[in-house]
C-alpha cells in the first residue's frame, strides 16, 4: 500500500490498518519458525506498512498538537 493512499484514510482506517498488518506479521513470524515462507518478502513488506502507518499517525498528531497550540 502506498503513502497516498495511506494519507486518503480516516484515523479509525489508518488503525484497522496497522492492527491487521500488526497479525499478517505475527501469523508470518510463526509460519516462518514452524516451515518455510512462500514469500520471504511479506515480512518485510508488513513490517514497512506498520512503519509507515506510525508515521502518518505521529505526523497527523504532531499537526493537531501544533494547531491546539497556534488556537490558544
Amino acid at each position: 500500500m502506498k503513502i497516498a493512499e495511506l494519507r486518503d484514510m480516516s484515523d479509525e482506517q489508518l488503525e484497522l490498518t496497522a492492527k491487521e498488518a500488526a497479525d499478517n506479521l505475527f501469523r508470518l513470524r510463526i509460519q516462518s519458525q514452524t516451515e518455510r515462507l512462500d514469500a520471504p518478502s511479506e515480512l518485510r513488506r508488513n513490517r514497512r506498512l506498520i512503519a509507515r502507518v506510525k508515521t502518518l499517525q505521529a505526523q497527523r498528531a504532531a499537526a493537531a498538537g501544533a494547531e491546539a497550540t497556534e488556537s490558544k
